[in-house]
């Protein structure tokens, strides 16, 4: 019987063992997407306790705590940090088999050097441990320890970037730190707060915004911004990835009708969302961004909480397959004039991962991302994974991400790259592949960090 969560936690071949420890384990990171604060990157925060570290932002820890039956008091409500700590505590022995389980139990190793499994019996000392050494774990210090060369946060086209410059400007921090231009609200016509949206970003362009070459305008003008501050990407959160023929010539007039606030049809907020992507892809191919694509989402379906507590709280899940033309056509119609950017394109539907594999072989530099969200299981990623190498190039893919609010979730860079070595040195010991150390140590290090860092230029 192995270890629990030993030195060689999920490589069960030498050659896995070889391949993690020589070739994935020494790599920096770059994470490349996602939503931590930059605001406590720049004033280096300091936690109060082990709670607000572990706990703090994290949905996914919150899903479970709600699955366990603990009342919300004692998830985003008015319980102490302890109660909610403990309350995780009693929860955490259940959920076996879940990634929660595995990224805590790497948490408490990598950054409190603490290998006790948490649980009700065993949460006073954890807590204490723990508590002991926040003094030496800024958020600043977790991102060394994490050996994080690049992080790529998440922010709206009308952010100042303050604590973006003020990151920049900051010779201290090894960490470069890049903003990632996100315009859902721009992009969400059918929202309520679309227009009210609208006159926010027109006042940071200097821009009025009343027709779609003024919001063409405003954007370009943030865009220039974001590039200036040096923005590397963009990011989409989509329902689904639309495409209309003829929506460029119909889109302003859907957009005067949104702003007379006009009732539109399911078509026209489709024609309009057309017509944004096409000269964003355009603007972004312009600048050798890359444009990320994130679709297959239900949001916000517990309307009662998320209307209670707001949303990202935990009540989204995964909405229906099925997008492959739409999104060959948004892609054809930007490269069938020389303008599509690097793109990546994440469905949170697996049922989307054949079509996906499928789609970004007809395109230069266009990528299936990472099994992402509810699929960064280690099942989800030994499936996303086999797909990738059988329908693509496994060689080229830009690996891990991980689309957390949370300074602690860099062990799951770790706990993919344990994953790719893992399905690699199978192959190495079934005779699927040479034992080639050199070699497939070479594609290792790429899919962990080296692709990545010349995809997107950091």
């Amino acid at each position: 019987m192995k270890a629990f969560m030993d030195g060689d936690f999920l490589l069960t071949t030498e050659s896995a063992k070889k391949l993690y420890h020589g070739f994935a384990a020494p790599a920096p990171v770059i994470d490349y997407h996602c939503h931590v604060n930059p605001a406590e990157i720049a004033q280096n925060r300091r936690y109060e306790n082990v709670a607000q570290l572990f706990l703090g932002g994290d949905h996914y820890k919150w899903r479970l705590l709600r699955a366990g039956g603990e009342p919300e008091e004692f998830v985003t409500g008015g319980g102490t940090d302890y109660e909610k700590f403990a309350a995780f505590a009693r929860v955490l022995p259940k959920a076996a088999g879940n990634p929660v389980y595995h990224w805590t139990h790497l948490e408490l190793q990598r950054y409190f050097d603490c290998d006790i499994p948490l649980s009700p019996a065993t949460a006073d000392e954890i807590w204490r441990r723990c508590n002991a050494r926040l003094d030496n774990l800024t958020v600043r210090d977790i991102l060394r320890r994490s050996r994080v060369e690049a992080l790529a946060t998440t922010d709206d086209p009308a952010d100042s970037l303050e604590w973006h410059k003020a990151v920049a400007a900051d010779p201290s921090l090894e960490t470069k730190v890049y903003p990632t231009f996100r315009p859902d609200k721009a992009i969400h016509i059918e929202k309520p707060e679309f227009a009210p949206y609208l006159a926010a970003l027109g006042t940071a362009a200097g821009i009025r915004v009343k027709t779609l070459d003024d919001l063409f305008a405003a954007l370009e003008t943030r865009i220039g911004f974001f590039g200036a501050a040096g923005c590397r990407a963009s990011d989409h959160g989509l329902d689904s990835v639309p495409y209309a023929e003829d929506a460029e010539g119909q889109a302003p007039a859907v957009l005067e009708r949104a702003l007379n606030g006009e009732a539109l049809s399911a078509a026209e907020i489709e024609k309009f969302q057309t017509a944004l992507l096409l000269f964003l892809g355009r603007a972004y191919a312009k600048r050798g961004w890359v444009m990320q694509l994130h679709y297959g989402v239900q949001r916000g379906i517990n309307a009662a909480m998320t209307a209670s507590i707001g949303a990202d709280t935990g009540f989204d899940a995964i909405g229906t397959a099925g997008n492959g033309r739409k999104i060959a056509a948004l892609l054809n119609a930007l490269n069938q004039t020389g303008q599509l950017p690097k793109t990546i394109l994440y469905c949170l539907n697996p049922g989307d991962d054949a079509m996906l594999d499928t789609v970004c072989g007809c395109f230069a530099e266009v990528q299936h991302g990472s099994a992402w969200w509810f699929n960064d299981s280690k099942q989800g990623m030994e499936r996303h994974l086999t797909g990738l190498a059988s329908r693509g190039l496994l060689g080229g893919f830009v690996g891990m991400l991980t689309d957390s609010r949370s300074f602690l979730s860099y062990t799951r860079h770790e706990y993919f790259r344990r994953i790719l070595c893992s399905l690699l040195g199978r192959w190495v010991e079934d005779g699927e592949l040479p034992h080639d150390m050199e070699a497939l140590g070479a594609l290792v290090l790429d899919v962990s960090y080296g692709n990545t860092k010349r995809f997107f230029g950091f």
